[in-house]
């Protein structure tokens, strides 16, 4: 059971556990999940030190230890198919997120650990828009890795000014990270 005292007002990585799982379905890049995962985790880590996007985030005033979520790496074959039969939509996605926590009307804590949900990335649209952009294939995938970890905490991009905010925050992460800004 947690205390008051153990309630997270600021976020403060030390206190709280990261898991965060993945798998690869995706057989032509044989991806390091580890340094991906490691990468998640600094990134979520950056974002929610900023003041700011901690208060507006899903996390907001709920106590918690453990803040889980998964990757799944896969191809655009997947994320069609995923967008055509949950989101009735007929297109290939570079990425889908599925904002468990942020997105369900009761935030649902088991074990004082907050499930965030799932990132699907198709790995070839990452390899074909890292070509496209002339960056790294890491570059774009961890790219996208922090504006998934984004919509897991809540935020959307709706509107000019929302999607620029989103995408200042994933340059500043990936500059915390020692990525050159495109």
């Amino acid at each position: 059971m947690t205390t008051n005292n153990d309630k997270i007002s600021k976020y403060e990585p030390s206190k709280v556990e990261k898991n965060i799982f993945s798998e690869n379905i995706f057989e032509d890049w044989q991806i390091d999940e580890k340094y991906f995962i490691d990468s998640a985790k600094n990134i979520l880590d950056f974002y929610l030190s900023i003041p700011e996007v901690y208060e507006t985030s899903c996390l907001e005033g709920f106590e918690y230890k453990t803040i889980s979520f998964d990757f799944l790496f896969c191809d655009g074959e997947k994320t069609h198919q995923i967008n055509k039969e949950y989101r009735d939509k007929d297109y290939v996605a570079d990425i889908i997120t599925f904002a468990i926590f942020a997105d369900s009307e009761e935030k649902f804590i088991f074990d004082d650990e907050i499930n965030l949900g799932e990132v699907m990335i198709a790995l070839d649209k990452v390899m074909a828009e890292a070509e496209k952009k002339n960056v790294s294939r890491e570059y774009e995938l961890v790219f996208l890795i922090s504006h998934g970890i984004l919509h897991l905490l809540g935020f959307d991009h709706q509107t000019m000014e929302d999607y620029n905010f989103v995408i200042d925050l994933q340059n500043k992460a990936l500059g915390s990270l020692g990525y050159d800004k495109i």
